[in-house]
């Protein structure tokens, strides 16, 4: 045995043995059921296979606009005050349809030039434009608010993540949805509590805290009667809890600003208040605690309303200045405030989220995928290796040990990346168990036309992968390419499909023609000379 064939068998044992680590890494056990519970924890399956929930999300972009907009007034009205310029009303006319526009009403010819520069220093990313009877309106710029709506989507598939990776759920989908427009794709698979997963991913609202004005009130009309049948400026109806003693719901009338939100929060912790009832101890950050210092030095005596989900949870008396942490308080139980302290923690939704879609897939349906696509890759590869075995005798042989190693190769690649195996996932196996036996019927075919033009075994071999290798490449690249095509525009199982057989048709090119040409010369150095090759 010469030394270039010891150092290639030596590659393929090494090869071997690197990838079957990656298939069962160190197994707790030898016997078959110890290396398929290994192969169960190197090698994840999908949402088809294992069964779990897939949520299709829409993203309301213009909750964070509203959100973005109505820190704007704050900032507009500091310039108004701050210049001395006279005005009667600072608004937004259709918050649910342009909440990117503001009005200013009462504008007089000679506050004009100070709003203008205030609004070109300070406010640079807003576009002033006069309008008609000494109002002028101030808009977003168009590509400030298209990234506004983009970050929206974006910050809330990174929240949602944090919050599922919280729960522990393996290997979770949670990626923008390809098919529509601010969509959000979920799947989580194999999830023990599928209620409990679904009322986190629920919790969409930001905390916000903010001045109560008035209220309780039974109901908006009476909230409306209290104040003319009229909304004072900047101030929203708001749904919450009722007043102690009393049941039902309770109508609030809240500031559109709050003094904080969730994105000042620096911690947020499960713990118990001075009664031992389950509560959430929240703390700021530096800029949200000077914040919200200043606002409750400035409004001792009033009533403040912790605002979470869109409802007012707890309403309090501002006795004295608050700082940097808080609390929020109800009925609540100790899993519901341990949930919602990792809420907060994870960060606060920028924008609400409507479900669009929702599917379940149960373990069951999910067993019954793998039992059929694992059938269809065994029966399969058993008719190709048969085949080959027939129609090439003795090199059969070879094709079928080249087959099973790039079996072997990319189970290993599944296990080393983590990824996810789906059921197109499968169908990309057996589609590369295909390829591979096209890379061989190219290969024996031209050792055939060889050895029928009258060249011994060794020259037949030699010139059948030579001839051969530029075809095989030429299909491997054609395929690499519209599967690496797939893998970029496509989303879950299409990515899954294409990486699978991107790495399985690269493996191929290994088994196929390195590992096939070493078996053939092996072959050779064990016969005469002028022994017929069986092929």
């Amino acid at each position: 045995m010469n030394k270039t064939f010891q150092w290639k068998l030596g590659l393929i044992v090494a090869t071997l043995l690197v990838f079957a680590y990656g298939i069962f890494g160190i197994p707790k056990s030898i016997s078959p059921d110890g290396l398929l519970s290994a192969m169960h924890e190197r090698i994840h399956l999908g949402l088809d296979l294992r069964g779990g929930t897939h949520l299709i999300l829409q993203v309301q972009v213009n909750d964070a606009v509203n959100a973005d907009s109505d820190r704007a007034i704050e900032r507009l009205k500091d310039i108004l005050r701050d210049g001395k310029i006279t005005y009667t009303d600072v608004s937004k006319p259709d918050p649910q349809n342009s909440p990117e526009r503001i009005v200013i009403k009462g504008i007089t010819p000679d506050g004009t030039t100070a709003l203008r520069n205030g609004v070109l220093d300070k406010m640079s990313e807003y576009d002033l434009t006069s309008g008609a009877e000494n109002s002028w309106v101030l808009a977003m710029k168009p590509s400030l608010l298209s990234d506004l709506k983009k970050h929206a989507v974006t910050q809330a598939i990174e929240t949602i993540r944090g919050r599922i990776d919280t729960l522990g759920v393996s290997e979770p989908v949670i990626q923008e949805h390809g098919l529509g427009e601010y969509q959000i794709l979920v799947q989580l698979p194999g999830v023990d509590d599928p209620e409990r997963v679904k009322a986190i991913i629920q919790s969409t609202a930001m905390l916000e805290i903010k001045q109560v004005l008035s209220g309780p009130y039974g109901s908006e009309q009476a909230a409306l009667a209290a104040n003319n049948g009229l909304l004072p400026p900047n101030a929203m109806i708001m749904h919450g809890k009722p007043a102690p003693g009393q049941n039902g719901d309770a109508v609030y009338l809240v500031t559109r600003s709050s003094a904080v939100t969730g994105n000042d929060l620096r911690d947020a912790q499960a713990g118990q208040d001075r009664n031992g009832g389950p509560n959430v101890n929240f703390f700021l950050t530096n800029d949200g605690g000077k914040r919200f210092q200043a606002f409750t030095s400035s409004h001792i005596g009033e009533n403040l309303g912790v605002v979470l989900e869109n409802r007012v949870q707890e309403v309090a008396v501002i006795k004295d200045t608050i700082s940097d942490q808080g609390e929020i308080a109800g009925t609540f139980t100790a899993q519901q405030t341990q949930d919602l302290a990792m809420i907060l923690r994870s960060g606060a939704l920028p924008a609400s989220i409507h479900y669009l879609e929702e599917r379940t897939v149960g373990p069951s349906l999910g067993a019954d995928s793998i039992h059929a696509g694992v059938r269809a890759a065994i029966i399969g590869m058993a008719a190709v290796m048969i085949f080959m075995l027939v129609y090439y005798r003795g090199a059969g042989i070879n094709a079928d040990l080249a087959l099973i190693l790039n079996l072997l190769i990319l189970l290993g690649f599944l296990g080393f990346s983590q990824a996810t195996l789906t059921l197109p996932g499968i169908a990309g196996v057996i589609l590369t168990i295909g390829m591979g036996v096209d890379s061989n019927v190219l290969i024996f075919e031209r050792i055939r036309e060889e050895l029928r033009a009258g060249r011994t075994s060794a020259a037949a071999v030699e010139q059948g992968f030579a001839r051969a290798w530029v075809t095989i490449v030429d299909t491997h690249v054609t395929t690499v390419v519209s599967a690496a095509i797939l893998f970029i525009f496509g989303s879950g199982p299409v990515k899954g499909f294409a990486i699978t057989l991107i790495f399985g048709l690269l493996a191929n090119l290994f088994t196929a023609v390195f590992v096939s040409r070493v078996i053939f010369d092996w072959i050779l150095t064990k016969k005469e000379r002028g022994e017929a090759l069986s092929i």
